[in-house]
């Protein structure tokens, strides 16, 4: 059953593989364990998860994966959360046949960026959401000008939101102004934090949604930063947030889907590698991320 309001703390999870010579590089995804995974955010408090999103390395999985990774969530999920699906694609009938399927599946609603290895422009823009959004679950559009080279402008976004089915932004430009200004120019649009190291700044300003990266390693304490911010508890809110920015930070850069995999390692749950294009954590890298997340840990009193 689908629901407009795609707010709350939706993790955007990372995947786990098992070595196995016969699959993609040697990686076949490990269904049994991305359940669990997904099982112990809910349990933990999280709204729900998001599958097939960047951290989900979709551009790395085949067609029959990627469909079975969303169909995993969606039942191990089940009545307890609400499950937004990654329907990115080049183009819009891509990204519609995702759509498609993931309504056939039972999804929640649709997490989708604007085409993925195009510069499309305005016109180009709309017609990609409308045609994800015309399948008819709730839409997400997803603001990442790094990535796409596609900047969601406020302006922009007024305009994407008069589309049917379109109920929300996952805003990844790190502009908190943003909030504010989308929230003026499309009053009728949710403002969903997408980057973690401004998480706190923009739930202040009105944001209604985080759709996060490193809950994939801690939870409940995220959930609780998310619930302290909603309420308005600054100082109780800046203790805790203050500790865990610097690892935050690691989901702004390229090589965050590394970084909180080796975070879920050093908590004790199973991040793992990756698959290419995505190689290994330089050592450099490593030490620091692992430095940033023992500050983080030390904090929450986790690990």
């Amino acid at each position: 059953m689908s629901t407009p309001d795609l707010g709350g703390v939706v993790v955007a999870t990372a995947l786990p593989y098992r070595v196995d010579a016969t699959a993609p590089a040697g990686l076949a995804v490990d269904y049994d364990a991305y359940a669990a995974h997904c099982r112990w955010l809910i349990d933990n408090g999280c709204r729900g998860v998001g599958p097939n999103g960047s951290l989900g390395e979709y551009s790395s999985l085949t067609d029959d994966e990627r469909r079975r990774v969303a169909r995993t969530a969606i039942e191990t999920v089940g009545e307890d959360g609400i499950v937004v699906v990654g329907v990115h694609g080049p183009g819009s009938h891509q990204a519609r046949h995702w759509a498609e399927l993931a309504a056939e599946d039972g999804a929640h609603g649709l997490l989708c960026l604007p085409p993925t290895m195009y510069r499309a422009n305005h016109g180009e823009v709309l017609a990609h959401f409308e045609a994800v959004a015309s399948v008819g679950l709730p839409v997400m559009v997803y603001n990442n000008p790094i990535d796409t080279k596609v900047d969601l402008t406020p302006a922009l976004l007024a305009e994407i939101a008069a589309i049917d089915n379109v109920v929300a932004v996952k805003e990844f430009s790190g502009d908190v102004r943003r909030v504010l200004e989308i929230r003026e120019q499309a009053p009728g649009l949710d403002v969903i934090s997408g980057a973690d190291d401004v998480v706190l700044e923009s739930l202040l300003m009105g944001a209604t949604g985080w759709f996060a990266g490193f809950p994939n390693v801690f939870p409940a304490e995220s959930v609780r930063l998310f619930d302290l911010a909603r309420a308005g508890k600054l100082e109780e809110a800046r203790a805790l947030y203050e500790p865990l920015v610097a690892a935050f930070r690691w989901d702004s850069r390229t090589e965050f889907v590394q970084a909180i995999k080796l975070g879920m390692d050093l908590v004790g749950r199973y991040g793992g590698p990756c698959r290419p294009p995505r190689g290994p954590l330089t050592d450099e890298h490593r030490e620091q991320v692992t430095a940033d997340m023992r500050r983080a840990l030390a904090s929450l009193g986790v690990g």
